[in-house]
């Protein structure tokens, strides 16, 4: 179960509904990924496929032949709880929907005692902790149609007794599993940079076969940490460890914006600087896109 279930060698963006203009104008993107709990009831202007409400525009993307990907921020996977099987069904109705051949969710917790963190927390890299993720994958799995593929987070903190380097629980997990990573290149150089170790180095220990698709994102430093928020351009850093992970393989890749979006001709030109570093052909920004 080798090689990525998305188009090889392709560029995505995260879908959000503030700039889904900005993203139906751009000419080369391969695939896109929408958060799966954004995709509910709707109103007027949307239709309902599978038991999920889709959004007119992302159908209009799906339709043109743009691979939507469903991103789960809720299953917890990584919790002590057994994972909610209503939210499994919700993310396999998204995949449905969209017609997807591939889902992701992190490897985190979000809940535990009946309280909602309303944040992704990081695991302990221990053996229970593999035991836990791996029964909550395994029954997410069994009532998934596609692929899962999960996530490493970026974390500020590690908790004490770490039986396990993030490489190591990675390479573990998937052993154990056989599941997809979506490999998010900028959470690895912000756990290794807040951890005063070599971001490259870590990288290339991750198990590269298994990578359903990579994530890339933008941050800054706040207080002698370095934050991944989404919101930021992507650090020449980043873009650098992109170069060495991705130029030869056709490894999906995706870029993240969750807040201050840019205008359309800076969205253009950060995908493009994802495409320059990785050898891709760049992407193109249709005229009738939102005036710049």
């Amino acid at each position: 179960m080798n090689g990525s279930p998305l188009p090889d060698g392709s560029l995505g963006i995260g879908w959000r509904r503030e700039i889904c203009g900005m993203v139906a104008a751009l000419d080369g993107i391969g695939f896109c990924e929408v958060i799966a709990e954004s995709l509910a009831a709707g109103n007027s202007g949307r239709r309902r496929r599978a038991g999920v409400t889709v959004p007119e525009e992302l159908g209009e993307l799906v339709a043109r032949g743009i691979t939507a990907v469903p991103h789960g921020v809720s299953l917890s996977l990584g919790g002590a709880e057994i994972v909610d099987d209503r939210r499994v069904a919700h993310l396999a109705e998204c995949a449905r929907a969209l017609g997807s051949p591939v889902v992701s969710e992190h490897i985190a917790f979000v809940r535990a005692g009946g309280l909602e963190a309303g944040h992704l927390l990081p695991v302990p890299r221990t053996r229970e902790a593999l035991d836990a993720l791996e029964r909550n994958i395994f029954r997410a799995s069994r009532q998934l149609d596609v692929p899962l593929a999960v996530e490493n987070i970026a974390a500020l903190f590690e908790w004490p007794d770490a039986e396990y380097t993030e490489a190591e629980f990675l390479q573990e997990l998937v052993e154990r599993t056989g599941v997809y990573l979506l490999l998010d290149i900028a959470n690895v150089y912000a756990n290794a940079r807040n951890t005063s170790r070599d971001p490259l180095t870590e990288l290339l220990r991750l198990p590269a076969e298994r990578v359903a698709y990579c994530h890339i994102a933008g941050g800054h430093e706040s207080g002698g940490r370095y934050i991944d928020t989404h919101v930021h351009q992507v650090p020449a850093e980043v873009l650098d460890l992109v170069a060495e992970f991705a130029t030869g393989r056709s490894v999906p890749l995706m870029l993240e914006r969750d807040g201050n979006y840019p205008p359309a001709t800076e969205l253009a030109a950060e995908l493009n600087a994802i495409a320059a570093a990785s050898g891709r052909a760049p992407i193109t920004l249709r005229a009738k896109a939102i005036p710049a």
